[in-house]
């Protein structure tokens, strides 16, 4: 090989590498899961016994079980005889929305949402339980609420801990983007009624960002978002993304810093062969490393529910 070969050799093993670091892979395909596979909006945690739960949109929040991560079993409805409470949201439908599971105080919290297509006037409630099985939950009220005149819609919650200890429920779908609110630990609810911190929002592109889940990892906090479309089957046009901020309010910036706010994400997973549209996911840890989970669609336009391990690379979240 001459000199010159060695060199252009060199150059293109710097330029792919840093391709690689701008454009970390994604696409990559769904780990294995068998039994009940159907699940919309989920939200996944490992229990203090080391089983796993998931909690999804659907009848009166409906539950998932697994020992593995891998086969998973229907195992009911968190309530069971109904929730009244939510029907003024709901215009009467048993259809509750994008639970959020978290386990604190020795019991389950189970953050959900209630409203009804393409509407505002929407509702996050909290329920909590010692065991986290169907029928065990108990109905802690109303957490949060909008109106057809809020400008931003009370749906798709996610509890997050910072790092001294101050809980925080992010929220939002469409107008103007997500939101954050500070809660008491002691009661799971506001702390006030003010107006919600704004932390994301795609004011170009018809305020298409939703289900906003924040996790700290070392000295950042991640903030994965939806864009796009849901809810359309194989023509679902959803699609996986981040951001990042040394604080948990924010400001939330992009691989290449652009802010949130003004529609920045980085790309981390999208349509690809098989799995379309997917998007609302979670992170929880396992003994393996973070855990992501999600929902997309099959070419049947069924909703399945999708696996994959997080690693970090340079300060940023790449799956495998």
């Amino acid at each position: 090989m001459t000199l010159r070969q060695l060199a252009l050799t060199g150059i293109l093993a710097i330029a792919t590498t840093t391709a690689s670091l701008l454009h970390p892979r994604q696409n990559i395909n769904p780990g294995r899961v068998t039994g009940d596979t159907f699940i919309h909006d989920p939200t996944v945690l490992k229990t203090p016994s080391g089983t796993y739960l998931a909690a999804y949109t659907g009848d009166n929040i409906q539950l998932k079980t697994s020992t593995d991560r891998t086969q998973w079993t229907d195992a009911g409805a968190a309530f069971p005889s109904g929730a009244p409470w939510t029907t003024p949201y709901t215009n009467g439908d048993r259809n509750l929305w994008a639970p959020d599971l978290s386990f604190h105080n020795n019991q389950y919290y189970l953050y959900y949402s209630a409203s009804s297509f393409g509407s505002s006037r929407s509702a996050i409630f909290l329920a909590t339980s010692p065991t986290g099985a169907a029928g065990s939950w108990t109905d802690r009220g109303l957490v949060i609420e909008s109106t057809e005149s809020s400008g931003w819609n009370a749906i798709d919650p996610n509890l997050v801990v910072d790092g001294e200890g101050r809980w925080w429920l992010a929220l939002g779908s469409f107008w103007s983007g997500i939101k954050m609110v500070q809660l008491d630990p002691s009661t799971g609810k506001r702390v006030d009624a003010g107006e919600p911190l704004g932390i994301a929002a795609r004011p170009d592109a018809e305020g298409a960002v939703e289900a906003p889940f924040v996790v700290r990892r070392g000295d950042w906090y991640y903030l994965w978002v939806s864009f796009d479309r849901c809810c359309q089957g194989a023509a679902s046009t959803y699609r996986i993304m981040v951001g990042r901020s040394a604080s948990v309010t924010g400001p939330y910036v992009d691989r290449e810093g652009r802010q949130m706010m003004q529609g920045g994400g980085t790309q981390v997973m999208s349509s690809h062969g098989s799995v379309h549209g997917p998007g609302h996911n979670a992170i929880f840890e396992d003994a393996d490393g973070d855990v992501l989970v999600y929902h997309y669609y099959n070419d049947a336009g069924t909703a399945q529910i999708g696996i994959n391990l997080v690693r970090y690379e340079n300060g940023w979240p790449v799956l495998y």
